[in-house]
């Protein structure tokens, strides 16, 4: 049935009778017959009997009415001074706009935003005054992940508390001006000592607020950590919700219980250019999501001063005609006058006309929202922070740019809004009542009431009360003492004739860190369901897959050894298929050190190829939160993961590391360089308390581990990027190469050296090259020296000081494209050849697949005839020989592009 249709019954006098005889019948019960839980039973019941009885099916439906989901008689009463609060609270909303509105008349298009803590500024300051709990004694805390264009009114409530000078926050958005500036948005790799999540980049947010609230779980229930209370709250954006990361993961939420996450999201109804949803209710459509999903859905859509209305609403049309009325018209609503309001939405019915007929238009336009009174917003706190059992969402009704009046109150360019003229900004002032002078309004002056002022020492007061500042980062956690040399003694022997891959040297080397009785219990493995993959089934058994309600099931595989083996202190987090899930456990696990005072090390393993290509921005923001661990990308490289093709085969991962500032990337080839890249993460980030994290990448073909060569240089090279491996025994040689080598493709250079000595009567020398990054960033840290110090004694670049007296030409050969030697070429002293694997992978072996990117052997022994012949050293006909001899096909598709 139609609402017109249940409109027009019900005028009818018998539907209204009825009606109203079971509306008192269910009055009668709430009030004296059990209340709201009898009820509830009573309606379950009802449905019940008229299904059984008369095949009634009542409609589904996710959502409630659109109203408030805690009635006002439920409320409790508000803990502050409301007046007080609303004080503080127009203080922070001038110097929030009034930072924006000065940074871009000193500079035209530095930007900003108003508009979204305009709208946000009462879901801020409830929780400032009365839930935000910061650091205690008792190890209580609350996590905040604030809405990234919010910052503004962020900075400005740190202003009048006393914690940012006024100086900084006219440099907002001016970083490098004298004595320092802002952030535009949340960075914690540019303030430090102030913001701990960046969450501007939307979706992230919300992703990594649930994965951290379940990483605390993890903590507590391995006894890392005690249980404290304390939440986990996100604040996020309505239009921010349509980011896949932001859904992607809130099962993960309710599956887990995870009662210590609050969401908050600011439903403005507007996203940057319109509506979030012109033609639908982003309210209800987030409610049905999150219930559907097993949350906790709390709604604060009307402000007491609808209470009234809703109270007298008997029969339920007030609520039927809020709930018919679409996103898109109620912004329209918000931007005319009240008489348009009157007429527009409660015009449809002489009913709804005679509900408002007391209130004027001016009192009509005045009827505020749910998301800007403070009593429903706290009310809705207290509620999400009490409720047990399952996570919170509260959908919070708000106007964009709520404030600004004619500048940009609910209009679709607010996003967008920067400044405001002088008589847009005295209509604000004189609204929120800031004490700023007619003849300063044009400057947009900050303004902070004396120390000693009733402002200040109210918000001074609730922050004590609440334990202290936020946000605030503080690194707590001590350095651990350097890992024992012992335990990587058997990787410098090599596998002494027996085969390994990478990968199972990697595995071998995690379980004996795992026994460490120290360093062990902080090892946090993290695998998105490819455990098997990467032959880490033995670690079921010696330390456990984590599970918040341990195993309720007999295992299929229980009969096994290496049975799947959940526990509630179980220390492996198996993620399943999510490696942007698994990325968030990563970072929750490695800032745990800053965030909870606990130094766990992350090995989060993975496909190489679902890495940086799949989530690297959140890659990028572990490296803006300081995150410290290691991103292991298994079956690496375009030509190791045999049969599997183009989307798993990854010849570009190092490539798209190199952007990452605070990275390690490394491709080793050989056991003892994993072992010594290892070691040295260990004792650079956790000793050394250094904010890196490395990216170190494995593969899955086992082949002969060698012994260490001998030498200081090896450690050092395998840490900073190159060092020679052997050096050729054909001593009087006449022609003479260097063979650059990295990963896997080392074995082809190993089996090109022979054949260039056996069959050309060409010394190679060979060099592992564990990493071009490494390289690249020192040679071009040389470089820029270099540059500012013109005059001095100019740096030598370690790749030109390593290789200065290498004969011959260069020959590079990696399982990565060729752009990764290439960006060396400049500083390697001599002619540099790139052998890579650019292009789509195949389905195909790994002799196949190197033969068709030209990485094999037989490829590098005739790039290497090639480089002496452009040389003159030998003949071009040598060469042209060499192509035929080698069964080289020199007509077949490049791979590059077919």
């Amino acid at each position: 049935m139609e609402i017109s249709d249940v409109a027009q019954t019900e005028t009818d006098g018998q539907e209204v009778l009825e009606t109203r005889e079971w509306v008192d019948s269910l009055d009668y019960v709430l009030a004296k017959g059990g209340g709201p839980v009898r009820a509830g039973r009573l309606l379950q019941q009802l449905a019940l009997h008229a299904k059984r009885a008369a095949g009634v099916n009542l409609p589904f439906s996710a959502t409630t009415p659109y109203q408030n989901t805690i009635p006002a008689p439920q409320q409790p009463p508000f803990p502050g001074s409301q007046e007080m609060e609303r004080r503080i609270k127009s203080l922070v909303r001038w110097n929030a706009l009034a930072m924006v509105v000065r940074a871009n008349k000193i500079q035209e298009g530095i930007g900003g935003h108003i508009s979204t803590f305009a709208s946000a500024a009462t879901l801020y300051e409830v929780a400032f005054n009365h839930f935000f709990q910061a650091r205690t004694e008792s190890g209580d805390r609350d996590f905040v992940y604030f809405q990234g264009h919010a910052a503004p009114g962020i900075y400005a409530r740190a202003y009048l508390e006393g914690r940012i000078p006024k100086e900084k926050l006219e440099n907002f958005r001016r970083e490098l001006k004298p004595g320092g500036g802002l952030s535009s948005y949340p960075h914690p790799w540019l303030m430090p000592n102030f913001w701990e999540f960046p969450t501007v980049s939307m979706g992230l947010g919300p992703i990594q607020a649930i994965y951290h609230a379940r990483f605390i779980r993890y903590l507590e229930n391995r006894g890392l950590k005690q249980s404290s209370g304390g939440k986990v709250w996100a604040f996020l954006g309505d239009g921010e919700m349509d980011e896949p990361e932001s859904l992607g993961s809130i099962t993960l939420a309710s599956r887990e219980n995870l009662d210590n996450l609050i969401f908050v999201v600011n439903c403005n109804l507007q996203r940057l250019d319109g509506p979030v949803r012109g033609n639908g209710k982003i309210i209800q459509e987030l409610e049905a999501i999150f219930r559907g999903a097993g949350w906790n859905v709390i709604k604060v859509i009307w402000g007491t001063d609808w209470d009234s209305l809703i109270r007298a609403d008997r029969d339920g049309i007030l609520v039927r005609r809020l709930g018919e009325i679409s996103d898109g018209q109620y912004q329209k609503y918000f931007v005319e006058s009240g008489a348009y309001f009157r007429q527009n939405l409660f015009g449809t019915d002489p009913r709804l006309l005679k509900m408002v007929e007391h209130l004027s238009d001016e009192q009509l336009a005045r009827m505020r929202l749910g998301g800007h009174d403070p009593i429903k917003v706290h009310a809705a706190y207290r509620a999400a922070v009490d409720h047990v059992g399952s996570p919170t969402i509260i959908l919070a009704k708000t106007i964009k740019g709520y404030g600004l009046g004619e500048a940009g109150e609910g209009k679709n360019i607010t996003h967008q809004q920067k400044k405001l003229n002088e008589e847009e900004l005295e209509m604000f002032r004189s609204r929120f009542g800031i004490p700023v002078p007619d003849d300063e309004l044009h400057n947009a002056p900050f303004y902070r009431p004396s120390d000693d002022s009733a402002e200040i020492k109210y918000m001074q007061a609730r922050r004590q009360q609440l334990g202290g500042y936020m946000p605030q980062r503080k690194v707590q956690a001590a350095p651990l003492k350097p890992v024992p040399e012992s335990y990587f003694e058997e990787f410098y022997k090599g596998t002494e004739g027996r085969e390994a891959s990478t990968t199972m040297v990697f595995v071998r080397l995690l379980a004996k860190l795992l026994r460490d009785p120290e360093l062990g219990k902080l090892i946090v493995p993290i695998i998105p369901d490819e455990a098997r993959t990467f032959g880490m089934e033995a670690l079921f058994r010696q330390v456990g897959i984590y599970s918040s309600l341990g195993q309720l099931y007999e295992p299929v595989d229980m009969d096994t050894l290496l049975y799947y083996k959940e526990v509630k202190n179980g220390q492996i987090l198996e993620e399943g298929i999510t490696e942007a899930g698994s990325m968030c456990s990563f970072i929750a696990a490695g800032t745990a050190y800053a965030n909870h005072g606990i130094n766990t090390i992350p090995f989060f393993i993975y496909y190489s190829m679902f890495g940086f290509q799949r989530i690297g921005d959140l890659i990028w923001a572990a490296a803006d939160m300081r995150c410290r661990g290691f991103l292991v990308g298994g079956t690496a490289g375009r030509t190791t993961l045999a049969g599997e093709g183009l989307q798993h085969q990854d010849g570009h991962s190092h490539v798209l590391a190199l952007p990452v500032p605070n990275l390690l990337a490394y491709d080793p080839a050989f056991a003892y360089e994993i072992a010594i890249i290892i070691r040295d993460g260990i004792k650079r980030m956790y000793v050394d308390q250094e904010s890196i994290f490395y990216y170190l990448t494995v593969t899955n073909e086992p082949l002969h581990m060698p012994e260490m060569p001998k030498g200081e240089h090896v450690r050092e090279g395998v840490l900073r990027g190159l060092y020679r491996f052997n050096t050729s025994d054909a001593a009087d040689a006449k022609l003479r190469v260097q063979l650059l080598g990295s990963g896997t493709i080392m074995y082809e250079v190993l089996k090109a050296q022979t054949i260039l000595k056996e069959k050309y009567g060409v010394a190679a020398d060979v060099w592992s090259v564990t990493s071009y990054k490494e390289l690249y960033r020192d040679a071009n840290d040389c470089e820029r020296w270099n540059m500012l110090h013109p005059g001095e004694s100019p740096r030598v670049p370690f790749v030109t000081e390593t290789l200065k007296d290498a004969p011959g030409p260069f020959i590079a050969a990696s399982d990565y494209m060729k752009v990764l030697p290439e960006s060396l070429s400049k500083w390697v002293p001599g002619q540099l050849v790139a052998l890579g694997t650019d292009g789509f992978g195949r389905s195909e072996n790994r002799a196949a697949l190197r033969d068709f990117f030209e990485v094999d052997a037989k490829h590098i022994v005739l790039a290497t005839l090639g480089a002496l012949a452009r040389e003159s050293k030998i003949s071009s006909d040598v060469v042209k020989q060499s192509v035929h001899d080698l069964g080289i096909d020199a007509e077949k598709p490049n791979p590059a592009t077919s």
